[in-house]
């Protein structure tokens, strides 16, 4: 069975959609999830706008500006579930994990 498209995000749309939560363009974004990864998430402009172009047919962020060839964006209620659907996602993981490193030290 196919998996949904956006049932998982990469770390690069995990960040973007953490980052729209206020108006930005995409340079901006960029910026932003350099600094908050401390340049261990690091993207060039052809995945960032591919993403974002994704995210926007798919309803989870908004144009909000376009002023030449800059353009703002936003997230929608949508890629707010899909954030938080991801965080939890996260959540489990590492749920799991801690689960069985403490039956592993049990042995």
């Amino acid at each position: 069975m196919a998996r949904e498209k956006f049932q998982t995000l990469t770390e690069p749309m995990f960040y973007i959609l953490l980052c729209l939560r206020e108006e930005c363009c995409g340079t901006d974004v960029m910026a932003r999830v350099a600094a908050l990864t401390h340049d261990r998430v690091t993207m060039g402009p052809g995945t960032l706008y591919n993403l974002l172009d994704s995210f926007q047919q798919a309803g989870m962020i908004r144009e909000t500006c376009v002023a030449g060839r800059k353009r703002s964006y936003l997230i929608t209620d949508k890629g707010r579930e899909t954030l938080a659907a991801e965080y939890r996602r996260l959540l489990e993981l590492t749920k799991d994990y801690k689960a069985c490193m403490e039956e592993e030290d049990l042995r």
